[in-house]
């Protein structure tokens, strides 16, 4: 008859995962040998750690829930105690801290199979790109489950045994002499690796390991409003695991390119724009190809002076995951011509004389208009 592990801790069958480590702590702290010498408490020890390491592990979870018992053909509660196997009061304070060894002795094998490692990838777009969004087309050289043996790692029929180096039990355990006494120490068994289990007849194509390197051909969808730096999350696209286990995940990362117009800020768009000085005074429109919605009139008012800008709500970059947009800002630089030829002094001349009593003056620090200049090039340099 299964053993009612939910019962052991004292929780709910549905209770989740931090309620079960909750029960868990809260018996160690009262049964651990090293607190309570009662030998009836080290059994109970013994029940509610193993009753840990079953519900704290999903699989082993769900055959429970299933009306089985995942520790029946595993070693019982995980190996047995010895005075040596308790580690001191500090595997207590391990335990409330979630680095206990769950099985309260010999650790249980890892086992062969294993998730898969997560993969990185870097792709280059353009501004248009990141805008727009894409689909780009990879080439990535991974692991892949093994077509031959479909992740068993063995040739035929063949099965694993348990490892005759550790007894099926993933690692070996040494005792050597300390000022301390005798100090007993484990490490994964150097012949299955800490799986517990060798295969004497390997697949002949993965060597055992369940998986080959192969490359292969991805589509991997970009949103719109990427910027450089993210990353895009493809889910069970990176390495398959040994044994056949679960892939993990593939990340691409975005390189966005420089654009030959415009820089980009957030979701925000900035260009320059050279405007005539006659063009400044009188008021002009200019036509700006922006990125989503060709080319836009950009109406530049008279009397503009040089250092403004002009905005264009709502023609930026899309905001990533959102229907609105960035805005594109444009920097007034205006021209003053540094070649003039007669008629064109004349003209000036002329104008220069309907200007009354203007004339070139040193202002003020503290004048509005130098507050406002002295504002913009601090913002200048501290931008260096």
């Amino acid at each position: 008859m299964a053993r009612d592990y939910y019962a052991l801790l004292g929780v709910a069958r549905n209770a989740t995962d931090q309620e079960i480590k909750r029960a868990y702590r809260k018996l160690a702290r009262e049964l651990h040998p090293d607190v309570n010498p009662d030998p009836g408490a080290q059994e109970k020890f013994r029940e509610v750690s193993s009753a840990y390491e079953v519900l704290s592990d999903p699989e082993k979870r769900r055959i429970v829930d299933l009306g089985g018992d995942p520790l029946e053909s595993g070693g019982g509660m995980g190996g047995g105690f010895s005075n040596a196997g308790f580690g001191g009061l500090g595997d207590v304070f391990e335990a409330f801290f979630g680095g206990m060894n769950q099985g309260g002795g010999t650790r249980k094998p890892r086992g062969r199979v294993q998730a898969g490692a997560d993969s990185l990838l870097r792709t280059r777009l353009s501004l248009q790109e990141c805008a727009v969004g894409v689909t780009k087309h990879l080439t990535v050289d991974t692991a892949i489950l093994c077509d031959l043996c479909q992740g068993a790692g063995t040739n035929g029929n063949s099965k694993p045994v348990r490892c005759e180096t550790c007894g099926g039990a993933g690692e070996v355990q040494t005792v050597q002499r300390s000022f301390l006494g005798q100090v007993m120490t484990s490490r994964p068994c150097p012949t299955c690796r800490g799986a517990g289990e060798t295969i004497p007849d390997p697949c002949r194509k993965c060597g055992g390991d369940g998986r080959v390197r192969a490359r292969r051909e991805i589509a991997a969808p970009i949103p719109a409003g990427v910027a450089n730096g993210m990353r895009v999350r493809l889910a069970a696209q990176g390495e398959v695991g040994p044994g056949g286990g679960p892939a993990g995940d593939l990340y691409i990362e975005i390189v966005e390119q420089p654009h030959d117009t415009y820089v980009r800020d957030g979701d925000d768009l900035h260009c320059t724009i050279r405007v005539p000085m006659v063009d400044a005074a009188l008021g002009t429109t200019v036509v700006v190809d922006t990125i989503l919605d060709g080319p836009v009139e950009l109406t530049i008012p008279p009397g503009t002076q040089p250092g403004e800008a002009s905005v264009l709500r709502g023609h930026g970059m899309p905001k990533l995951r959102a229907t609105s947009r960035g805005d594109l800002i444009a920097h007034l630089d205006i021209v003053v011509p540094t070649k003039l030829d007669s008629k064109q002094s004349d003209l000036l001349e002329k104008y220069k004389a309907t200007r009354g009593n203007e004339r070139t003056e040193v202002l003020s620090a503290q004048s509005e208009h130098n507050s406002g200049l002295f504002a913009r090039l601090r913002a200048s340099f501290s931008g260096r």
